[in-house]
């Protein structure tokens, strides 16, 4: 079991974030987060509570995004078939989905390509170019995917295709040989912005291409089904990032949409509320992702293209083998958790090592990955979940913000066939003879690099805040700092001394409802998946220390605040 979480201090300037509520005429509470998230500057705070459009980079800022456009309106010219190949994660559809419509809109004779993850495998490859290039297709442009692609792009220069490879990947020493590599990672790349998603990467083309057309007013149909893609792919939310996100999640929420956004919507029950960070992460994300998982990413990818009215039965139709599918992959993903974790607690040889390495014939690969994350969520390790298959093992990496998953792959490179990905997240293939060698030699890299306190989860507080403090104001500029996600967490406050007035009480025989007083003030509260503290905050009913966020809630058509408790602690002597 993972050790107690570390309640971690964030440190701040308090008189950067007197000046900043000051200037802003904000809170010194929300001044205060501000500051914390880097926003001391006055205009980038002002600038971060209320992006705009107007606030992105231009696009030609990109490294090779000039010669890429000038090729791709070529091809529109002269009537040339041009491909999108794209990934099987909703990251790779949204993609695929905002850069064909484009081109679409354009007038370009286009297609796609999303290759299927048993039957293609991962990235960019030889044989999808074959089929592209017998399909009369002369323009591959790649999306999230292909920074690492050395041997398809040599494919396609022997086959006279013009490839574009745009990507947000970690990239080799040397970059493929294709006619544009659009990626802010490059290392020749000035792009202030480096931490775009891939579909982020998209939109820019997407961009320039709309500068270049004169038609900058289609810009905001894209970025809404970019804000998807960016939140499902768990990218920083700062910089253009938190801009496509914001104002993305606000297009959405208000619409109108086309149909097929509609159906899925509709299907994910979201028609008409608010949708947030939360909604795209845990409610629609799955469903367009389930498709890539557990069949054919091509159903998610219709589902987004689809803009006609008269669509609309197939669109339903298309948005349940979503919503079926992603039952499916929560079925498959609870059989594989529980038998990882068997592994991990019954296994020495798994178990009591700092990275788990655990794998199971025939487990599907469509769900290692959440299962990974499942893993590190339990245990605040680093995970590789392994599926072994005629003696190839594939696999996904999940990491601890401590842990660079990434380079620990590359500690060990000669064991795997290919690996690639992220310092929190990636993939590999191996032979399956190889995996014990695999498990020892990233476990070596791993206590070479990590202390045992690296290990034990931190809980970050953003300052304390009594309940005197929690003001209507305080409230409305909390909504305005969403949406939140990684480099800008959702804030985490701390109340010392808090008295249990009501409860604790089983919520769904998961959670926990209470209420609490402090100062005389009485706030309800959940705690969420905490069933197993609730003889710890019976025992401490009479003073306690709360870690909360604060959230909205509905009853009986009143809205009010409530925290969302993250953890419980005895009050310090």
């Amino acid at each position: 079991m993972k050790a107690p979480r570390i309640w971690a201090a964030k440190p701040c300037d308090e008189q950067h974030a007197a000046a900043v509520a000051r200037e802003l005429a904000i809170s010194p509470t929300t001044a205060r987060l501000l500051c914390i998230r880097g926003l001391a500057d006055v205009d980038q705070a002002r600038r971060f509570l209320a992006p705009s459009l107007g606030d992105l980079h231009d696009p030609f800022g990109l490294t090779d995004m000039a010669p890429a456009v000038d090729r791709i309106l070529g091809a529109i010219a002269r009537g040339e078939r041009v491909a999108i190949h794209g990934d099987y994660d909703v990251d790779g559809i949204t993609s695929t989905v905002i850069l064909r419509r484009a081109l679409e809109l354009l007038g370009a004779d286009v297609i796609h390509f999303i290759p299927e993850r048993l039957r293609d495998g991962y990235g960019l490859q030889p044989a999808a170019l074959d089929r592209l290039h017998a399909d009369g297709v002369r323009l591959v442009i790649s999306v999230d995917c292909g920074i690492r692609a050395d041997e398809a792009a040599r494919h396609a220069l022997a086959l006279g295709l013009d490839l574009i490879v745009t990507d947000h990947h970690e990239p080799d020493a040397a970059l493929p040989p294709a006619l544009a590599v659009i990626n802010p990672k490059r290392r020749d790349c000035p792009y202030p912005d480096k931490n775009l998603a891939g579909v982020g990467v998209a939109l820019k083309v997407v961009q320039a291409l709309c500068l270049r057309a004169g038609r900058t007013a289609w810009l905001p149909a894209f970025v809404k089904v970019a804000a998807i893609g960016t939140l499902a792919d768990v990218v920083p939310l700062v910089g253009e990032n938190r801009i496509i996100a914001k104002l993305g999640l606000e297009m959405l929420s208000a619409g109108p949409n086309k149909v097929g956004l509609r159906a899925l919507l509709d299907v994910c029950g979201l028609t008409g509320k608010t949708i947030d960070s939360y909604h795209i992460g845990f409610v629609l994300g799955p469903r367009v992702n389930a498709a890539g998982r557990m069949s054919t990413p091509d159903i998610a990818a219709r589902l987004l293209l689809a803009s006609d009215e008269a669509m609309a039965d197939e669109a339903r139709a298309l948005a349940g083998q979503l919503d079926a599918e992603n039952l499916r992959r929560q079925k498959e993903e609870a059989e594989i958790v529980a038998q990882a974790r068997t592994c991990v607690e019954t296994d020495l040889e798994i178990g009591s090592r700092t990275v788990i390495v655990v794998g199971g014939e025939g487990w599907h690969r469509g769900v290692i990955g959440i299962v990974a994350s499942k893993l590190v969520d339990a245990f605040h390790r680093p995970a590789i979940v392994l599926s072994v298959d005629g003696g190839i093992a594939h696999g996904s990496c999940r990491s601890i913000p401590a842990f660079d998953m990434l380079a620990a792959l590359e500690s060990c490179a000669d064991l795997m066939t290919k690996f690639g990905g992220h310092r929190q997240a990636a993939g590999l293939t191996i032979d399956a003879s190889r995996v014990r060698d695999l498990r020892a030699r990233i476990n070596e890299h791993a206590d070479a690099c990590l202390q045992p306190d690296d290990l034990r989860p931190r809980l970050w507080i953003d300052g304390t805040l009594g309940f005197r403090s929690i003001t209507e104001q305080v409230a409305a500029e909390l909504t305005a700092l969403a949406p939140f996600g990684p480099g800008n967490p959702c804030p985490v406050f701390r109340a010392s001394g808090v008295e249990v007035v009501d409860g604790p009480r089983l919520l769904k025989e998961r959670h926990l409802k209470m209420s609490f007083r402090q100062d005389g003030r009485v706030m309800r509260g959940i705690a969420w998946r905490a069933a197993e503290r609730e003889q710890f905050v019976a025992e401490h009913r009479t003073a306690i220390d709360v870690a909360f966020s604060l959230e909205q809630d509905t009853w009986n058509g009143d809205r009010y605040l409530q925290l969302s408790v993250a953890d419980f602690r005895a009050p310090e002597s």
